[in-house]
């Protein structure tokens, strides 16, 4: 509490920081009372990264899909046969989901899980698609700029999704549904 600082500037200093803090944080806040708010904060890029990949593995198990680990890093597991590469994202401040780090690699579905403080969503997209995409602008190169080509990130605004991605899910049980279709197993 600024009241118990003795030093007046310090005071100055805490008030300051007090009004700012809000510029900093305010994305945090409406995670508070989510079961989602681990995901949100203090996780390293790459432990983000494996949660999500246990949740997408352990949320589909759950759901009756088989679920193995891939034999290699080229993609993240083998879901009902199919190779499955995981991308997952919170919501950032601007309300969309970035899913980062893709790459051309040997998998054949793009399965990206976005999470909101109260809702999910997600998308399981054929790699051809994946890379068409790509190949037109639509899924941005991520390092390099426009000449970028060895990862990439697609934004998704949950309230707005694209006509293209709109047939890969949305909600969860399309998203599965999706998965179900592509992974051959019905």
């Amino acid at each position: 509490m600024i009241t118990s600082i003795g030093d007046p500037e310090v005071q100055l200093l805490a008030r300051i920081a007090a009004r700012l803090e809000v510029k900093y944080v305010d994305d945090n806040i409406q995670w508070d009372g989510s079961a989602f708010a681990w995901l949100k904060g203090g996780l390293a890029s790459r432990r983000k990264g494996v949660a999500f990949e246990e949740l997408v593995s352990e949320w589909c198990a759950e759901k009756g899909l088989v679920v193995r680990p891939s034999p290699d890093s080229d993609a993240d597991r083998i879901i009902g046969g199919s190779r499955v590469e995981v991308k997952g994202s919170t919501l950032w401040k601007g309300g969309d989901y970035r899913f980062q780090q893709i790459r051309d690699q040997n998998y054949g579905i793009l399965f990206c899980l976005g999470i909101s403080p109260f809702d999910a969503h997600c998308w399981a997209i054929p790699k051809a698609e994946v890379m068409k995409w790509w190949g037109n602008g639509i899924i941005r190169p991520q390092h390099g700029g426009a000449g970028g080509t060895d990862t990439a990130w697609l934004a998704v605004k949950p309230s707005a999704v694209p006509d293209w991605l709109q047939p890969y899910g949305g909600t969860l049980s399309a998203g599965l549904a999706q998965l179900r279709s592509l992974s051959r197993q019905i």
